[in-house]
């Protein structure tokens, strides 16, 4: 079988998947307030119906809807697994992001581009070099050193630990399903445009939802509660179709790197919404530890991207 190829184009990769840093790392912020008055599955369903929506209508106008024959069975069966992959990452992380922080479930998360990092040496024959190898370690170091200590910053407070230790661990199942179908989705570049791709797998994921949300809920919801899922919708269509076009110009391995320093933007979006809007957003209280795992978590993603062989 053969495998996608990059065109190459790195810096607009590069943009691309900076892009799409930027937007995950508000994104947190903003489905915490979303989940004050809508349940995880409503909120799902309406930000993978509001891009199915907008990104349908624009592609119908262009006369360039998906060729769902070029697919093959193959092509089907990558897509059901993109489509079940992407789904169960949304609602886990959202389930695991109501348990816990913004800032935690963004950091454990960033096991999500390092998955898909590794899953692209095996399955497209990527190279990782010594440098990247060490990024890598130093990255998952970096995790552990964050989990662990918010996790003894919560026992010394005697504080509850099993809301946690649950949030956490849908976390890391919302990061395994995310670079199964992230690995997935590379492959049906190779069939479908990204843009077709992305709405074939919005609607499947719209479809999945559909049962289980309650629609009703949401004429009821405030001005500000609507601006606020509004913003997670739109935020889904350019932020995925952003990274979607990132790798098909850069490699797989190089887009996780940059996606590996979202934590941080979280952090600092975190700070700054909770000096513009100190009623709505309230700043995560992070320990030193803490920190220091979020910046060898930024330093390995670097190393990640800069060790790569040119």
């Amino acid at each position: 079988m053969a495998l996608h190829q990059p065109t190459g184009r790195s810096r607009l990769g590069f943009a691309l998947a900076a892009l799409t840093m930027l937007l995950w790392g508000v994104l947190p912020l903003a489905l915490k307030q979303a989940l004050r008055s809508l349940d995880a599955v409503t909120i799902t369903w309406f930000r993978f119906g509001a891009a199915s929506l907008v990104l349908g209508a624009f592609l119908a106008s262009r006369g360039r809807l998906p060729a769902l024959g070029r697919l093959g069975r193959r092509g089907f069966a990558l897509l059901a697994v993109a489509v079940v992959g992407l789904a169960a990452n949304f609602l886990a992380f959202l389930v695991g992001l109501d348990l816990t922080t913004p800032a935690n479930a963004q950091v454990l998360i960033q096991l999500a581009p390092m998955l898909l990092g590794l899953g692209s040496l095996v399955v497209f024959g990527e190279r990782y070099t010594p440098a990247q190898w060490l990024g890598l370690a130093v990255l998952a170091g970096g995790l552990l050193a964050f989990f662990s200590s918010q996790l003894g910053q919560l026992s010394a407070a005697a504080l509850p630990t099993d809301r946690y230790v649950l949030g956490s661990g849908l976390l890391v199942f919302a990061a395994v399903t995310w670079a199964g179908y992230g690995l997935a989705q590379k492959q049906l570049l190779r069939a479908l445009p990204s843009q077709a791709l992305m709405l074939c797998i919005y609607v499947g994921c719209f479809l999945c939802f559909a049962p289980g949300a309650v629609p009703s809920a949401i004429p009821s919801l405030s001005a500000a509660d609507l601006w606020v899922l509004l913003f997670c919708a739109a935020n889904t269509l350019v932020a995925y179709g952003a990274f979607a076009s990132a790798l098909n110009h850069w490699e797989a391995s190089r887009v996780s790197a940059v996606l590996s320093v979202t934590p941080l933007a979280t952090l600092g979006f975190s700070l700054a919404g909770a000096a513009l809007f100190p009623a709505a957003i309230h700043a995560e209280r992070v320990s030193s530890v803490s920190l220091a795992g979020a910046a060898a978590v930024v330093a390995g993603s670097l190393l990640v991207t800069l060790g790569a062989r040119r």
